[in-house]
């Protein structure tokens, strides 16, 4: 396994003059050896990029990526060793699924009885030991896919797994079955593992690191528990989360707060920034509270939709709207009905230009 370091940025078209030209903004990063990690965003944001760059598919404009310190940017993904796993399968259909796991190492030409060790190891962990015998061409979907991301995994020298997608093509109902095996096989075998999606519930459930991006710059790598509770920008409030951080403008002065224009009374218990910022809170803190109560905001409730587990309630405020997960053992304002939700919690997070400030 490889720690990987990048220190580049990378332009599709010549001599790129402003940010909209980039594809993936100036960055530094490091993935260390043996850790898992998701890269997340929408489409467009440069994910995808940044994996062809670690595998060595692309060569990055400016820059440079290092494996384990030695300067690879130059090289080929076979040269930096690398195993790449993409959303369709990529595997033989006129072999057997064991033939299929086997040839990346029978080309390396590791002795036989290792491969058919090292096969049956795969084959256990990824549920394939009962087709072993079978041609790929005669298999669904998803064990097709099983079998391509075995043949990323079967290797014990790679410096690093990179997976674009790998479960586009699994059945909705299979795909945290794979998340699941891939989180197991990364415990077991501690492999440099790098994962792209625009799934929240993949990269978080699979990821001990998740790398946020939006158009070409990462904004923010950390834990699930980091980018749920305190993001770094309003854009991973925004992504993370269904649904996402509520905000809202607010001005602060020594005498008055306002939160989306209306006049709300200072908790004492808590520092708000001075200024104007704007603040951020998850729908899972935002409560019910008394009129008038400090920190607390009236809205106008638009609806409230018992969920189940939950009453999602969503209440207008001038021109914005403020969501709230409230417990189903709560009498919930009803539509029409003014309710009043603290908003100024230890949970709330402010931001200036996008980014945390506290």
């Amino acid at each position: 396994m490889a720690r990987i370091d990048l220190d580049l940025a990378h332009a599709y078209r010549p001599n790129p003059q402003q940010e909209s030209d980039y594809a993936l903004l100036p960055l530094r990063m490091s993935f260390d050896d043996g850790g898992a990690y998701a890269l997340l965003g929408p489409s467009g944001c440069g994910k995808t990029t940044m994996l062809n760059l670690i595998s060595g598919l692309l060569a990055p404009s400016q820059g440079t990526v290092r494996f384990d310190g030695r300067d690879v940017t130059r090289l080929s993904p076979q040269e930096r060793n690398i195993a790449q796993v993409f959303q369709f399968p990529v595997i033989y259909d006129t072999m057997t699924v064991a033939e299929n796991l086997a040839f990346p190492l029978r080309n390396r030409k590791i002795p036989a009885a290792r491969i058919e060790k090292r096969v049956g190891e795969i084959a256990e962990m990824l549920e394939l030991s009962s087709q072993l015998g079978r041609r790929a061409a005669d298999l669904a979907a998803d064990a097709k896919q099983k079998i391509s991301l075995g043949r990323g995994l079967v290797r014990e020298d790679v410096s690093a797994v990179l997976f674009d997608e790998p479960l586009t093509v699994i059945d909705p109902q299979l795909k945290w079955q794979l998340r699941r095996k891939l989180k197991q096989i990364h415990h077991e075998l501690r492999l440099t593992l790098i994962y792209v999606t625009h799934d929240q519930v993949e990269a978080l459930t699979f990821a001990d690191q998740v790398v946020v991006m939006t158009r070409g710059r990462a904004v923010q790598v950390g834990s699930a528990d980091a980018l749920f509770e305190r993001p770094q920008h309003t854009f991973v409030g925004h992504f993370i989360g269904s649904p996402g951080m509520n905000f809202l403008p607010l001005r602060a002065t020594s005498g008055a707060l306002e939160v989306a224009g209306r006049r709300v009374a200072r908790p004492t218990d808590l520092t708000v920034p001075e200024g104007e910022a704007k603040l951020g809170l998850r729908p899972e803190y935002v409560t019910l509270a008394r009129a008038e109560e400090p920190g607390a905001l009236a809205v106008t409730v638009l609806q409230a939709q018992d969920i189940g587990t939950h009453v999602l309630l969503t209440g207008q405020c001038g021109d914005w709207t403020i969501k709230a997960r409230l417990s189903v053992e709560i009498t919930a304002p009803q539509r029409g009905e003014t309710a009043w939700l603290r908003v100024l919690n230890p949970h709330t997070c402010y931001y200036r230009d996008e980014e945390l400030i506290s």
